[in-house]
C-alpha cells in the first residue's frame, strides 16, 4: 500500500520549492525554505482555581492537532496570582511531517476562514528569523470541536517554524501554501 502524503507537502515539493528556487536564485536545494515545525501552545489561567480545566483543554487540543499534548508548569511560585511551582497552567504540541501539512492545511483552509470578521493575518507577524506566530481567540474555529462540548472559550498560539533566513523568504513560503495575508491599503 502507498504511504498517504499530505495535499500541501505535494504542492511544496511539486509547485512551491521550484518557485522559491527561482525567485531567490538558491544554488543549493537545501538553501530553499521549508516548514520545519508548528508549534500550538495553550495558556488555561483558569487550572489555578480549577484542575479539570487544564484536562478539557488538553483533550481539546489533542482533537485540533491529533497528537498528544504537553502540559505545561509553572516555574515559580507567584502569591498574587494563587500560583504554585509546578502548577499546570497550559498545554503544548509541536507537530512536524505530515501532522503539520495536514494541520497547515485544515488552519488555511478551513479555520481561518471561519473566524469572526476575518480579513487576513498580519503580514508584519514574523520574528525577524523566518519564523510566523499567530493567535485565535478561540478554539471553536476548528471543525473538530463540538460547539456544545464547550465549557470555555480559550484562545491559542500558533507559531509556524520554517528554515527561512529572512522574513521575506517566509513569507514566499506561506504565500505558496495560499495563507490568507491581509493586503496592504
Amino acid at each position: 500500500m502507498a504511504e498517504y502524503t499530505p495535499r500541501l507537502r505535494d504542492a511544496y515539493e511539486s509547485d512551491i520549492r521550484g518557485a522559491l528556487q527561482k525567485e531567490y536564485k538558491f544554488g543549493n536545494v537545501m538553501e530553499i525554505p521549508r516548514l520545519e515545525k508548528i508549534v500550538i501552545n495553550m495558556g488555561v489561567g483558569e487550572a489555578v482555581g480549577d484542575s479539570k480545566k487544564i484536562k478539557k483543554a488538553v483533550e481539546e487540543m489533542a482533537k485540533i492537532s491529533g497528537q498528544k499534548p504537553v502540559t505545561t508548569k509553572a516555574k515559580k511560585s507567584i502569591a498574587t496570582f494563587k500560583l504554585r511551582e509546578e502548577m499546570a497552567i497550559g498545554c503544548k504540541v509541536t507537530l512536524r511531517g505530515n501532522r503539520m501539512y495536514e494541520f497547515l492545511d485544515r488552519l488555511i483552509q478551513v479555520a481561518l476562514p471561519r473566524v469572526r470578521d476575518f480579513r487576513g493575518v498580519r503580514p508584519t507577524s514574523f520574528d525577524g528569523r523566518g519564523n510566523y506566530a499567530l493567535g485565535l481567540k478561540e478554539q471553536l474555529v476548528f471543525p473538530e470541536i463540538s460547539y456544545d462540548d464547550v465549557d470555555d472559550t480559550r484562545g491559542m498560539d500558533i507559531i509556524i517554524c520554517t528554515s527561512a533566513k529572512t522574513d521575506d523568504e517566509a513569507r514566499s513560503l506561506l504565500s505558496g501554501f495560499q495563507m490568507p495575508f491581509q493586503k496592504k491599503e
